[in-house]
């Protein structure tokens, strides 16, 4: 069975390597960048089973490359999960407008965020 391919975009790099290892350790393959830019680049290059994204970020913000990855018709059924430091409830609205599947605040709850993924990447 091949393993579940997660894009994780954050502009902190501890934080996309504390992410990503934590999901490998969980038995997912993880693909990390930097900016909403370079997630664009990278979905076009091979789509993700999920993104999970920061939303504010340099050179382009997480709402930005949501929107931008939903208009994209080969990416429309792609989950997105938004990822903030800023939990409030307008970012939330601002998040799932912008077409993602969900959203966890910083700093992670990790049984929350696994939970987040069994519902959008159901095995």
């Amino acid at each position: 069975m091949e393993l579940e391919q997660i894009l994780v975009v954050d502009d902190e790099e501890a934080i996309r390597e504390v992410v990503s290892t934590m999901l490998e350790s969980k038995g997912y393959r993880c693909t990390a960048v930097s900016n909403g830019r370079a997630a664009q680049e990278q979905v076009k290059k091979s789509t993700p089973d999920l993104v999970l994204s920061d939303m504010i970020m340099p050179e382009m913000d997480g709402i930005t490359a949501t929107r931008e990855i939903r208009k994209r018709h080969e990416w429309r059924k792609v989950p997105i999960i938004a990822l903030t430091a800023k939990a409030m409830k307008d970012d939330q609205e601002r998040c799932l407008a912008a077409g993602a599947n969900d959203y966890i605040a910083k700093p992670l709850d990790v049984e929350k965020l696994l939970s987040l993924l069994r519902v959008w990447m159901p095995k």
